[in-house]
Formats: C-alpha cells, structure tokens, sequence
C-alpha cells in the first residue's frame, strides 16, 4: 500500500489573487513506512515574495529566482504521485494551489477524494483541541524542534509520523489499528501480514509452569473460557 505525504510553501493564502507555490516536498510511505522515494521542488513563482510570506517560510525572490517554473516540474510530480492517496495537513490549502497551478499550463486537476486531511482527521478525533501540526507533535511527543521555520519537505516528514500517530500508534497494523481504520473509514485497511518462521521459537515456559497453568484452569471449571 503506496501514500504520499505532501506540503507546499506558497507566496500567499490565495491563488485566484494571484499568488503561487514555490516550494513542493513530498515522501513516499509503503505499508506506513517512509521509503526513500522522495519528490522536492522550490519553484520559482515569477513574482515577488510578500512579507508575511517569507516570515513563514523563508523564502526570498533572491533565493527562488532562477529555480525551475511549476510548468517545467509538474509533468514529474504528477508521474511522482500517480493516483496514490495523498496526506496533507489542511488538505484543501494545498489542492486549491495544486489544482490553480495545473490549470494555468491546461494539465488535469487532482479529484478532491485524493487527498486525505490530517488536520480533519485530527479535529475529529480531538475536537475543541489545537489541531495545528506543532500542536500535534506537542500531544504525540514528537520532535519538531528544527522547525524554527516551515519547509514543505521537512513538515511532510513530520506530518508522515503525526499521520501514523492519528490512525493508531507506532503500530498501525496492530489489531487496535485496524478496528479504528475500520469505524472511521479515514484509512484503507493494510494488506501486511506476518511472515511465518522457517522454525518456530522454543517455548519459554516449564513443565512446572505448564502443569500449574493446568492446575488453575482445572479449578475454573469445565465452563471457563480457556476449556
């Protein structure tokens, strides 16, 4: 089972005002592990870089001008992510600059069932709490401390381990895991399963322990469970 986690940095809070993506980070996850298939971009947006923008990501006209334009990058992004489900934080942000931006070169817009909103799925299963990605990495002890600022490549690395925090631990193919995928239909059920061992592990428990186990169950009667 194949995911792309993904961000963007843009130069503004909307597209239709003209404003446009300049940086793209994005990390495969095969069966929720991260591979090391990774897409990352900065673009530049052929206009200037407002204030609040560049207070947020750091990324200057100087810096982006010269990079590769979204048209010359976007045939290899879309080739990066297929069809493959896709996890963003606040996932209607960055689709409305994705889609924005493959309009403008006449490419085919991403389906809105694509993606998949971490902070939706946070907000559901925390409500009335901060469901930020720093709020998040607060509440799962994760660590975020190298974002002094926001990097698309760097939040989707951290937003790959808030995602499989929030679909149910360390251990997303747990039986736990699965039962929660299942009532919330946030996450298609894994297709993992266990290997078997060519030989199988000596038991660790006695004669005496085995005999006492018995000893107990025999006093449980012949309608315990364990009969």
């Amino acid at each position: 089972m194949r995911e792309i986690v993904l961000d963007t940095e843009t130069t503004g809070l909307d597209p239709f005002s003209g404003h446009k993506i300049v940086e793209i980070g994005a990390i495969e996850l095969v069966r929720h592990v991260p591979t090391e298939n990774v897409f990352h971009e900065y673009i530049d947006p052929q206009r200037d870089i407002p204030q609040e923008a560049f207070d947020v990501h750091g990324l200057s006209s100087d810096f982006l001008r010269g990079k590769p334009k979204f048209a010359e990058i976007a045939n290899k992004f879309l080739n990066f992510i297929g069809d493959t489900k896709l996890i963003i934080h606040n996932a209607a942000f960055d689709m409305k600059f994705l889609n924005a931006e493959l309009a403008s070169i006449n490419l085919p817009q991403l389906p809105k069932d694509q993606a998949i909103d971490t902070l939706d799925i946070a907000r559901r299963r925390f409500p009335g709490s901060p469901a930020s990605l720093d709020a998040l990495c607060r509440r799962f002890a994760i660590d975020n401390s190298s974002r002094t600022l926001h990097g698309a490549l760097l939040d989707s690395e951290i937003l790959a381990e808030v995602y499989l925090e929030l679909i149910g631990g360390r251990q997303p193919d747990f039986a736990l895991s699965t039962a929660f995928n299942q009532s919330t239909g946030l996450h298609p059920e894994s297709d993992w399963t266990l290997p078997e061992r060519s030989l199988p592990l000596r038991s660790r428990i006695s004669d005496i322990e085995k005999k006492a186990h018995e000893e107990f169950i025999r006093k449980l009667g012949n309608t315990t469970l364990w009969k």
